[in-house]
């Protein structure tokens, strides 16, 4: 009775209980790897896409945080330093692009945000002395990675 129990719980995943409890024989409990060396190479892989991705966000994050700072610099906007803040650097979108703080709530709006992130960034491109078209490409996927760049760093 004791081996259709262990197999039991081996079926619904507590074998590692039942080997600390002393449940499970101890060729079982031997078996039992811990460490390192237990996890399956799907676990590998997923920590290591985990940590690609981590330090591919933080890149991402940094560039648009500079190239906000840039923006806010060279249109004269105080506190460009808000840039680095999450939550805080829409409000210094805001800023650069003269339209008012209320218009935070509407980026909380689904859908709506598309709209007002769209003319928001027209409006950063105009303060920038660019074409205002650009403000579009923000919801182009690759293209928004470089209108943040084109409105700071190109003259």
């Amino acid at each position: 009775m004791k081996k259709s129990h262990t197999g039991w719980a081996l079926r619904k995943g507590w074998g590692v209980m039942l080997a600390w409890a002393g449940m499970a024989s101890p060729a079982l409990a031997a078996s039992l790897q811990f460490g390192p060396a237990a996890y399956p190479p799907r676990m590998m892989a997923f920590g290591t896409m985990l940590a690609v991705a981590v330090i591919f966000g933080l890149a991402a994050y940094i560039y648009f945080a500079l190239a906000l700072q840039t923006i806010a610099q060279r249109t004269h906007t105080k506190d460009a330093w808000l840039a680095w803040i999450p939550l805080l650097n829409i409000i210094l979108m805001l800023n650069i692009a003269q339209k008012p703080l209320w218009w935070i709530l509407l980026f909380l709006v689904p859908l709506v945000n598309i709209v007002i992130t769209v003319i928001v960034w027209m409006a950063m491109a105009k303060a920038r002395q660019k074409p205002e078209w650009l403000g579009i490409l923000i919801i182009v996927p690759l293209a928004n990675f470089v209108l943040p760049g084109i409105l700071a760093w190109a003259d």
